[in-house]
């Protein structure tokens, strides 16, 4: 058990270093200006219309690291830094979440697969753990019986999580390539700037990872409590 702390230790200073790094990556490119002088929300308004987007907006939405690509309203979500800055941070993170439009409209399989776990993934992630907890106080108190069936129930549902964290990662890393590749391709930055939105959608797409390594350990706790306990 020990062992497992350990684990769980480890990869929540992984965690914390690699959500350092990238705050610290992005305020380091956000001073890196672009040359061509557009803002984030310009970027991405253009990577659309060159992909043949004509159905998507792109919108200023309030805070700080709230970027996001709404499939349902198909809307590119910009935080208002990214949507109003001009700078290599900024270029990343906009067509980065054009990148997910992209995908949307040439109908990514992965993507599809994500957005429709999605309702499911909401409630198991809200009761999961709960359930889990409630089955193993039932069962120590009554013995084993429906309480470890609920506990069961409990550990299906997180896995549910889990596997959505693991389909997250092609979603993520696909987005980050199609955004490189247009910037890359369509000249839209300078060396030095395409060097800084390389990095910055790096460092990004680590957190996914670092995050479905966090899920995994956490079922793989959870199980040894309720397949542990029940051989007691």
């Amino acid at each position: 058990m020990w062992g497992y702390y350990i684990l769980i230790g480890a990869i929540a200073l992984v965690s914390w270093a690699v959500s350092s790094k990238l705050k610290s990556k992005f305020e380091f490119y956000s001073k890196v200006g672009l040359r061509n002088g557009m803002s984030g929300g310009e970027i991405a308004e253009k990577m659309l219309a060159d992909h043949g987007i004509r159905d998507v907006r792109v919108i200023s939405t309030p805070g700080r690291l709230t970027d996001h690509y709404n499939p349902a309203d198909k809307t590119v979500n910009l935080s208002e830094a990214v949507y109003n800055q001009r700078n290599a941070a900024a270029a990343a993170v906009a067509a980065h979440e054009v990148g997910h439009a992209v995908q949307h409209a040439q109908a990514y399989d992965m993507l599809g697969f994500r957005s429709a776990m999605v309702p499911m993934v909401n409630i198991s992630s809200s009761i999961s753990q709960w359930l889990i907890i409630g089955g193993l106080i039932m069962g120590a108190a009554a013995g084993i019986g429906v309480a470890y069936y609920v506990a069961i129930a409990g550990l299906v549902l997180m896995a549910v999580t889990t596997i959505f964290t693991f389909i997250t990662l092609p979603v993520e890393y696909d987005a980050s390539n199609r955004a490189l590749a247009w910037l890359k391709n369509k000249n839209m930055l300078s060396q030095q700037e395409y060097a800084g939105a390389e990095d910055s959608l790096k460092w990004a797409a680590r957190t996914y990872l670092v995050a479905a390594i966090g899920s995994v350990a956490m079922l793989l706790y959870w199980a040894l409590q309720v397949f542990g306990g029940s051989r007691d």
